[in-house]
């Protein structure tokens, strides 16, 4: 089973951005599709973008044109780059990975947007 932990989460103002890793460890990533998702206090939890085991991607259309989600498996890392933020992007954001047999989820970091 593969372990997951995010990092690069902060306090951002409006329109600033930030690059959130996810890395893995226990085994490759290059074997998952990888996901973020992000949950703001008293609401459900989003899927924000996707990354296939082929590179392929798929956003929310609330992220589209600010966000990029991309992997690096060699490095053995998930990346969300976070850009143009707004105040409704605050949220705690989480990596998750899954394929046909495994589900793993990070701890999530809490990213801030506030002037």
């Amino acid at each position: 089973q593969v372990q997951l932990v995010e990092s690069g989460g902060g306090l951002v103002q409006p329109g600033g951005s930030l690059r959130l890793s996810c890395e893995a460890s226990g085994s490759s990533i290059s074997s998952y599709h990888m996901r973020w998702y992000r949950q703001a206090p008293g609401k459900q939890r989003e899927l924000v973008a996707t990354i296939t085991t082929g590179g392929s991607t798929v956003y929310a259309d609330s992220v589209k044109g600010r966000f990029t989600i991309s992997r690096d498996n060699a490095g053995n890392t998930a990346y969300l780059q976070i850009g143009s933020l707004k105040f409704e992007d605050t949220a705690v954001y989480y990596c998750n990975a899954y394929n046909t047999w495994y589900l793993s989820w990070g701890q999530g970091t809490q990213v801030t947007v506030s002037s």
